[in-house]
């Protein structure tokens, strides 16, 4: 290995103020952060629940034991009512987390009520049988101490919130005395006593308040760290076998962007490949996309390897989905709109076949189509990792250990290991628009080998004897011959558009387009990590 240090492409990561947007605080956990903690919090009212049946469940067994055959163990007592009560208030709580119009930061306030709800009923249980006097009355650490700890630890928030919620909470064993007291079961003479009995609890309400500190000082190095050169990363967006995907911010222009995190480790754990290989494939696909112009190729922003080998780029955030997605959620697309889209990722192509590169992976889950500007339906062609040149080494990402292409969507002469040019890409973007007019693929296959064995040596069925949708006889003609076995009888890429366009169909429009994102993707909808957010963008 070499000593010298690892060379950083783009800007290197800086470090950003403790207020990196308006309104925005230090102690602000990042989105996709407070969602796991509220789903911790989702977890852990189900292990309270638990807990209080379990714990009813031995009390009355130890009243058993100690009754010695008196069957009045098996009877209500009021107590059960404070335990079911406990648990009903723990599933509801639990109910409320699995909730997804709810913003995470209201879940973590939320669940700050929930402790001193809990505390209250835990207060009262500890002390409704007690027979205690003030002469045997000494601190001590309870449950609810405990509880605190737990919260503070576990779902953080912010210091001022953890400490008034905790004060209160403590505060429920002394609130549960004076209650035994007003029934007659404890005897003393001050409230001031209930009080002092559970100042250790106090004194942990300060512990909590040193973990929460700690823990959203921790929170801001992984929020440092999350810095990729001029971008600050937010909330995950989605995640991937050999990496992640973050919407980002730009930190001086507070542009928002897509930014795709892929590690070596991860890589090669996955791939057998090592971190240079991984790290080539990965420039050359940042450097494929930063070469071409074309409004539909998926714009790159930047593009580096921190310092500790972290892979990553950032690209435009798009609104939509990609056309897996879209035809798993609605079914397959009317023949004039399936035109439409093919006309851009033509576009796209064109120029790319033009600069002497083949992107070798077009399918449905590497084209997105969504709203840019007042657009609708734009498609966007992503995903340049296998991109090579005709004379270039073809066996880049394969020495990687990565498989060149998608076998649903990849052409004859790829298969076999033959030199490839755009043709190639022309016979995937045949088969995507058979599974956009059809809703399947080409050929159906139990695996890769045979879906392959099927493509080398049978011809495919007209798209339109697969669907009940009109599509019209240009069309089929113009996918079959997309997908001719040999790259000679297929068309060009500079001359696909124009025999789209060139097919007689009522066309596909703006109005249209609009009207569909309208009912399909409304502006407040998209929750992170659903398909419409950003499309696929994952490695």
């Amino acid at each position: 290995m070499s000593d010298q240090p690892r060379r950083v492409i783009g800007p290197a990561p800086r470090s950003t103020p403790a207020t990196t947007r308006a309104g925005a605080s230090r102690w602000e956990l990042p989105r996709d952060l407070q969602r796991q903690a509220a789903r911790r919090l989702g977890f852990m009212s189900l292990l309270t629940c638990a807990l209080w049946v379990v714990s009813t469940i031995l009390y009355h067994y130890l009243d058993r034991v100690v009754a010695a055959g008196d069957s009045a163990w098996l009877g209500f007592q009021p107590s059960d009512a404070i335990v079911a009560t406990g648990a009903l208030v723990s599933l509801a709580m639990f109910a409320y987390t699995r909730r997804s119009d709810v913003s995470p930061a209201r879940m973590l306030d939320l669940g700050l009520l929930y402790m001193i709800v809990t505390a209250f009923m835990i207060g009262v249980l500890l002390h409704w049988e007690a027979r205690l006097t003030s002469r045997n009355m000494a601190p001590a650490i309870s449950w609810i101490g405990v509880m605190v700890l737990m919260f503070a630890a576990t779902l953080p928030n912010r210091p001022i919130k953890i400490v008034a919620a905790g004060v209160v909470a403590v505060s429920m064993n002394p609130v549960g005395m004076l209650i035994s007291r007003a029934r007659g079961r404890w005897d003393f003479d001050h409230a001031a006593q209930a009080w002092l009995m559970h100042y250790p609890d106090l004194l942990l309400v300060g512990v909590a308040a040193i973990i929460v500190r700690v823990v959203f000082n921790l929170t801001r190095h992984v929020a440092k760290a999350r810095e990729m050169g001029s971008y600050k990363l937010g909330e995950l967006i989605g995640r991937g076998g050999m990496g992640e995907v973050y919407r980002a911010t730009h930190l001086m222009l507070a542009r928002p962007a897509a930014i795709k995190l892929m590690r070596p480790e991860m890589i090669a754990a996955r791939t057998g490949g090592g971190a240079e290989m991984a790290e080539a494939r990965f420039r050359r696909e940042a450097e494929a996309a930063a070469s071409l112009r074309s409004p539909h190729t998926v714009e790159l922003y930047d593009f580096g390897v921190t310092e500790d080998g972290t892979l990553y780029f950032a690209m435009e955030l798009l609104e939509g989905m990609d056309l897996q997605s879209l035809v798993q959620r609605t079914g397959p697309m009317p023949a004039a709109r399936v035109i439409y889209i093919l006309e851009q990722v033509a576009e796209s192509l064109e120029e790319a076949h033009a600069r002497g590169l083949v992107h070798r992976d077009i399918k449905p889950a590497n084209i997105h189509a969504g709203i840019v500007g007042l657009r609708y339906d734009f498609a966007k062609v992503l995903d340049f990792g296998l991109v090579t040149a005709p004379a270039g080494n073809a066996m880049l990402s394969t020495a990687a250990g990565v498989v060149p292409g998608t076998p649903a969507y990849m052409a004859p002469e790829m298969a076999l290991g033959e030199p490839l040019d755009g043709r190639a890409d022309i016979y995937s973007l045949g088969c995507v628009a058979y599974f956009l007019l059809t809703g399947t693929v080409v050929f159906d296959a139990e695996g890769a080998m045979q879906t392959i064995v099927r493509r080398l040596h049978e011809d495919p069925a007209p798209p339109s004897t697969r669907t009940e949708m009109a599509i019209p006889p240009a069309l089929d003609a113009l996918v079959l011959a997309c997908l001719a076995r040999r790259a000679s009888d297929r068309p060009q890429s500079s001359d696909l558009a124009h025999r789209l366009r060139a097919i007689d169909t009522e066309p596909w429009n703006q109005e249209k387009a609009a009207k569909w994102w309208s009912l399909n993707l409304p502006a407040h909808a998209a929750e992170p990590g659903d398909p419409t957010r950003t499309g696929s963008l994952m490695p």
